[in-house]
């Protein structure tokens, strides 16, 4: 079985992992976290978490997944914190780049299984939801947005750790609003599962538009149906690429480079050809023809742009993430024919936000 550390007191945890001391001495505002800093809080929620009910009844995979998840969920407090002009401490940001440092962590450094990793990046990544939902512009929509790629149960029970974890004036309003996320996801039919839609296009159609109801399901639509890669250099992507769809169409950034001998460090060269790339696509969606993109594409916002553009033009997308292991991806990067250096891919592993469900019709990793 999957574990960060067999060895789970806190003395040995603080010593061993460099992400658990620095948390030491970074501060939290005393109104909502009188225990003190990030390091004190998260032993607190590592300790409340073992006593709740709902984490004691988890499978034994389980429960180390949710465990990692409150060991980590603050793990970027430390590089977010500051305090403002009226004394207020606040972390902007901590949960969705806590979520890609204990992506990087269990990839590079402790060596995860993918399901199990993206589980606890995702944990982190929406911990604070259960608290917060109510105050988003469409609570339902968050809701179910979320529930698409993280287990809102665990997710319930990471929160009510992260608020029994601390001292603060509002702990009993806090686990109140906790309860009112599971009715509310217990309600739209996501407690502890994916909303589930009766089609790609029908959820995609109430993730974009507003004022749309999760069970509407649009008329069909003919249009291109694109494969999107998305994976870092060396992860198999062109061999994906071969093996399935050898007589598609092809755009391919990293090929027209090539062809013009651009250098890929040319920031402004490289703009001209992401447009020249476009235009490709544009001509295979105008004419209703399958293509695929093949490119890195390892951020939210690169693959963003592309299936935006895809979907003006009725395009059905899906996403396919390639990824194998780290010591696997750096020896197949150094034997590849434009290797890129490894001090470059590095860099990239931490960059890296692999695909949501949210993104796109179809999303399958390839792992």
């Amino acid at each position: 079985m999957w574990t960060i550390d067999k060895n789970k007191s806190w003395a040995h945890l603080h010593d061993t992992w460099y992400w658990i001391s620095r948390m030491d001495g970074v501060p939290q505002s005393p109104v909502h976290h009188a225990e003190g800093d990030v390091a004190t809080h998260t032993r607190m929620v590592v300790e409340a978490l073992g006593q709740l009910p709902a984490w004691q009844q988890l499978p034994p995979q389980q429960q180390e997944a949710l465990w990692a998840a409150a060991l980590l969920h603050d793990v970027e407090k430390f590089s977010t914190t500051e305090t403002l002009d009226d004394g207020s401490i606040v972390s902007p940001g901590h949960a969705r780049r806590g979520a890609m440092t204990a992506r990087n962590i269990l990839f590079e450094e402790i060596p995860t299984p993918f399901a199990i990793r993206e589980q606890i990046s995702w944990l982190v990544r929406y911990h604070g939801l259960p608290l917060w939902v109510f105050d988003k512009p469409d609570p339902v929509k968050a809701l179910i947005s979320a529930s698409l790629d993280v287990d809102t149960a665990m997710l319930a029970t990471l929160a009510r750790a992260d608020v029994l974890g601390r001292i603060c004036h509002d702990q009993e309003e806090l686990l109140y609003r906790i309860d009112c996320f599971e009715a509310l996801a217990r309600e739209q039919q996501c407690w502890g599962q994916p909303k589930a839609f009766e089609t790609a296009a029908a959820k995609m159609n109430y993730l974009l538009k507003e004022e749309v109801a999760p069970d509407y399901v649009p008329f069909p639509v003919s249009g291109s149906e694109v494969i999107l890669m998305s994976g870092l250099p060396g992860a198999g992507k062109d061999t994906y690429v071969q093996r399935n769809y050898k007589e598609w169409a092809m755009v391919s950034p990293d090929n027209l480079r090539r062809e013009k001998r651009v250098d890929p460090t040319d920031k402004s060269a490289n703009g001209t050809i992401i447009q020249e790339a476009k235009e490709q696509a544009r001509g295979y969606l105008r004419a209703g023809k399958n293509f695929v993109w093949n490119a890195t594409n390892i951020t939210r916002q690169m693959r963003q742009q592309l299936v935006s553009l895809c979907m003006t033009y009725n395009a059905h997308v899906t996403i396919v993430y390639v990824e194998v292991p780290a010591e696997k991806l750096f020896k197949q990067n150094a034997q590849r024919k434009y290797a890129i250096p490894e001090k470059a891919l590095h860099q990239l592993v931490r960059k890296l936000e692999v695909p949501g469900q949210t993104e796109a019709h179809v999303v399958n990793f390839i792992v």
